[in-house]
């Protein structure tokens, strides 16, 4: 292979001219520098005879030389290492083309590099054999170097690990004892286990040359293992190339591709592995539905999780707590140490279950274990068959409780007697029992049997037809030692011993550990349907639902992807049939990662090949071309020739001198020579708009502004005048009112149209209902809906006195707001409670008047299921999203620009009127602080200031 050559060699003969421009630089030397005397400007123009210089300076005309030879040269396009064609041509062309996974990062090099060398073989007219390692069938019979392009347009890289050896195969047998000339390898750098294999098959072939052509970047990096432990998730990793030390970053992502969290790789220098951790709560660890290498795109750089990998949240109930100085007599206390590496346990704060049981409910837990738990409250069986039957896993261990429990218990999975059985002791002829095999189905399948487990009682099941279907567990004696019912989404599990040491020594084992691993990984988590085995734990076969393509993205396309059986508690390989990705359906999926775990990639070894292989790297690596950097000299050149010409006809002197016809053409050559040099480093690059003052901003933003910083009260504007000016001169009266009593200063009132204007900026928003006013349109509607629904409140007045949601008679008013809210999902209503917030969040009230004091205050009714006690409604802040009275308080609280009353009240008092300021001034505290005067530590100052 040449050091240097020339795309264009011809152009070299342009370097024969280079005497000639000698010669003639020679003969026309630069403008010689001249100096104006005034007094002899007379004679000048008499005289007018220049002086040049016989000949140019030496250094200059060498300067304008080299800047003649640099474009030539450029011209002629010099290439460094360029590639040659050196193929034997004394049998086929084979190629074998690695297109697994870790090839998705240079795969147009590959492809390049490959499409040089079927160029190289057309030229010589030889056939010309290629095949690929990561696909599923080979031809690799020897054809023209149009059928292998063809071929290699076609081909694409895969989520796979090549298969070296079933590829090598296929060329001998497509061979057929004929001798290639020249094998050619483009390997992906990275070793496989049938190498050995493959290369003892390439060699037999006898080729003339044997290549092996691989990426210089040796950057592959691909996690092999994820581990969700009890306080972080655990990902491990593993390199190619270890020289030198490395840091990546690895991201949780979810489904919709979001970084959730992430973590560090540090690489030492020498070590292929490396463990990152990434810390997050375990709520948002089950949201992580893939983890990814920051900056590579392969599939080994992605790994993906199912519902495999998430953490659990298991509740723990016991029929007593025990005592604190003898933990390990507790009930709990091994199923605790037990969990605590594999789910997030938690416990009640109170022994009360018919309390902590709905507490429990309501976090919906992935399962609940019950610790010798006999008769539940009443109130709590309905709600737990409920969660049951929704998805949730009851794990229920025996004791002196159930025992003595009714046999008619609906939370057991099997018909139980009343009493233990004890095995051994003075008055029992029989012996304590060991464990038996593990049945061939159910979560244990699989599990060695621990002969050192013996159980000294137990509670028996009544013999049934389907019993043996349902015992996962058994003793040597065939009793059930485990035994579970399914219920609808859910199942129930049932130990027939204790959860403690007393009963058996079960729970000082490691079977213990793993069969509460087992039965936890069998309950859903987060609300997704559990791993793709069965219910029972059985192999189960799920079909393709998302795969990974080679470039680390998951796609609907399954093509060829067969159906995967997957058995209990195993991790499933990919392979040719099985590519990596995700199987299963909506409900429910197994993933399929690339590498299994505690992989770890290493460099590929052609020792094995046991003759002398020649290895190169991809094309566009090693050629390189000269034409930029020459064409970059020339302009420097043609630059510092300017500058010379410049400073030779005077033009940085220091004498003020007009302008010289020489002098502006040089200046023009220097500027054309900088203009060309910028466009010729920056082509393509442009500058970006600089943006005027101001230009960003849009109308309305002051007042947006202005709306964000003062809080102001807000109307609707119904169109009658009449109204609308009421509403102002109301909602001014209960501003000042509000400025003078208390530390809150609203600004203007302002007057909405409800269609267009931007309601979000107000607390509460008031509603004069008029009859006579235009219908608002249904989008009106749905924009105070939204309102609402956002956590803003709209106090609707209909100023009758009148409420048809008491039961009263109607005005035309009042039958204006029932159609209104007809087309508002509204909560369901009650008059301001005697104990509500809205009486005591600044005045204490007793009603809420206006001008009439005859209409009540209209709330949202209090959820007493859900917050008994606690005197708050159903929104998330405590506060009503709608406020409906009669007793038009705006026209209470309106004043003129005097601040005179502007309506009297009725009847006429003027503590009625004050009472009304004291209702706004409560209605806007509720509205700004919410559930706050709820607090019960207030409780003690009220009752002080009522004089109790």
């Amino acid at each position: 292979m040449s050091a240097l050559a020339f795309a264009n060699p011809a152009i070299l003969f342009g370097l024969i001219a280079l005497p000639i421009i000698w010669w003639l630089l020679r003969l026309t030397p630069p403008r010689p520098k001249t100096e104006v005397f005034p007094p002899l400007k007379i004679l000048a123009t008499v005289l007018k005879r220049e002086e040049t210089p016989s000949k140019s300076p030496w250094w200059l005309t060498l300067l304008r030389m080299l800047l003649a030879a640099a474009v030539i040269l450029a011209i002629a396009d010099p290439v460094l290492n360029p590639r040659a064609n050196s193929l034997n041509v004394g049998g086929p062309l084979v190629l074998l083309v690695d297109n697994g996974w870790a090839t998705a990062t240079d795969w147009e090099r590959r492809v390049q590099t490959a499409s040089l060398l079927i160029d190289d073989a057309e030229n010589a007219d030889v056939p010309v054999s290629i095949t690929f390692t990561a696909d599923p069938s080979h031809e690799p019979v020897p054809g023209t170097a149009a059928a292998a392009r063809d071929k290699l347009a076609a081909a694409s890289p895969r989520p796979l690990v090549p298969n070296r050896a079933r590829a090598a195969e296929a060329i001998s047998e497509a061979m057929n004892g004929s001798r290639p000339g020249t094998l050619v390898f483009l390997s992906d750098g990275i070793a496989a286990p049938d190498d050995d294999e493959a290369l003892s098959a390439l060699t037999a072939l006898s080729p003339a040359e044997m290549r092996v052509i691989e990426g210089d970047g040796r950057s592959a990096v691909a996690i092999t293992d994820a581990v969700n432990n009890a306080g972080a998730m655990s990902v491990t990793a593993t390199r190619l190339s270890i020289e030198a030390p490395q840091q990546l970053s690895v991201n949780a992502l979810d489904p919709q591709g979001r970084a959730l969290a992430s973590g560090t790789l540090e690489f030492a220098a020498g070590a292929a592995t490396a463990t990152a951790e990434i810390t997050s709560p375990f709520e948002l660890r089950n949201d992580f539905a893939r983890l990814g290498v920051d900056g590579l795109a392969t599939a080994g750089a992605a790994h993906l999780l199912d519902d495999g990998f998430k953490r659990r949240r298991i509740a723990l109930l016991a029929g007593e707590s025990g005592s604190d100085f003898q933990p390990l007599l507790q009930p709990l206390y091994y199923i605790s140490r037990a969990l605590q590496p594999y789910a997030d346990v938690i416990q009640p704060n109170t022994a009360d279950l018919a309390v902590s049981i709905p507490q429990i409910l309501e976090g919906n837990p992935s399962a609940i274990i019950m610790a010798d738990i006999g008769r539940l409250p009443a109130e709590t069986y309905a709600p737990l068959q409920q969660w049951i039957s929704r998805g949730g896993t009851l794990i229920r261990f025996a004791g002196p409780r159930l025992a003595a429990a009714p046999a008619d218990d609906p939370l057991v999975p099997v018909v139980l007697r009343q009493g233990e059985r004890a095995l051994g002791g003075a008055m029992s002829w029989s012996e304590p029992q060991p464990l038996a095999d593990f049945p061939g189905f159910g979560p244990f399948a699989g599990m060695p049997r621990a002969a050192d487990i013996t159980v000294t009682r137990q509670v028996l099941a009544e013999p049934t037809p389907d019993l043996a279907e349902r015992t996962w567990a058994s003793l040597a004696d065939g009793t059930p030692l485990v035994t579970e019912k399914e219920v609808e989404a859910g199942r129930i599990v049932l130990f027939h011993t204790s959860a403690e040491a007393t009963w058996s020594n079960l729970p000082l084992s490691g079977n213990f550990v793993e069969m509460l691993r087992r039965l936890v990984q069998l309950a859903r988590a987060g609300g997704a349907a559990s791993s793709g085995t069965g219910a029972d734990g059985a192999t189960a076969t799920l079909p393709p639902y998302r795969l990974l393509t080679a470039d680390g993205i998951l796609t609907t396309e399954t093509g060829t992807a067969r159906p995967i059986a997957i058995a209990a508690n195993q991790t499933p390989v990919a392979s040719f049939d099985h590519p990596p990705g995700l199987y299963g359906t909506e409900d429910g999926f197994t993933a399929v990662n690339l590498l299994p775990p505690k992989t770890v990639i290493a460099p590929f070894d052609v020792a094995a090949a046991g003759r002398p292989v020649a290895r190169e790297g991809l094309a566009g690596g090693e050629a390189r071309s000269l034409r930029p950097a020459l064409f970059a000299a020339a302009f420097a050149l043609l630059l510092l020739d300017s500058l010379v010409v410049l400073f030779m006809n005077g033009a940085f002197s220091r004498v003020p001198r007009g302008p010289r016809p020489g002098r502006s053409a040089a200046a023009a050559s220097l500027v054309a020579a900088l203009a060309f040099g910028l466009l010729a480093l920056l082509p393509g690059q442009s500058r970006a708009q600089e943006m005027p003052p101001g230009a960003g901003s849009k109308p309305g933003d002051e007042q947006i502004l202005e709306r964000l910083d003062t809080t102001h009260l807000a109307y609707v504007v119904t169109g009658e005048t009449d109204v609308d000016r009421l509403s102002e001169q109301g909602l001014e009266g209960l501003s000042q009112f509000l400025t003078y009593r208390t530390t809150l200063e609203p600004g203007a009132p302002v007057g909405l149209d409800i269609s267009k204007d931007e309601l979000s900026f107000y607390p509460i928003i008031y509603w004069p209902v008029s009859a006579n006013a235009p219908m608002p349109s249904q989008a009106a509607i749905s924009r105070i809906d939204a309102y609402m629904r956002n956590g803003g409140t709209v106090l609707f007045d209909t100023r009758d006195q009148y409420s048809s949601l008491d039961g009263g008679g109607t005005t035309p008013n009042s039958e204006r707001l029932q159609a209104i809210l007809a087309n508002i999902d509204i909560p369901p209503l009650e008059p301001t409670p005697t104990d509500h917030v809205l009486t005591r969040s600044f005045y204490l009230l007793t009603n809420f008047p206006g001008r009439y004091t005859g209409s009540p205050l209209w709330v949202e009714a209090r959820q007493d299921a859900r917050n008994s006690g606690a005197q708050l409604s159903s929104s998330g802040d405590g506060v009503t999203p709608l406020l409906i009275t009669g007793n038009d308080l705006a026209g209470a609280w309106a004043i003129d620009p005097q601040g005179a009353p502007v309506l009297p009240t009725v009847p006429p008092d003027e503590m009625q009127r004050e009472y009304a300021y004291r209702a706004g001034v409560n209605i806007m505290m509720y509205m700004l602080t919410g559930n706050y005067k709820a607090d019960q530590v207030h409780v003690p100052a009220l009752l002080e200031r009522l004089g109790q």
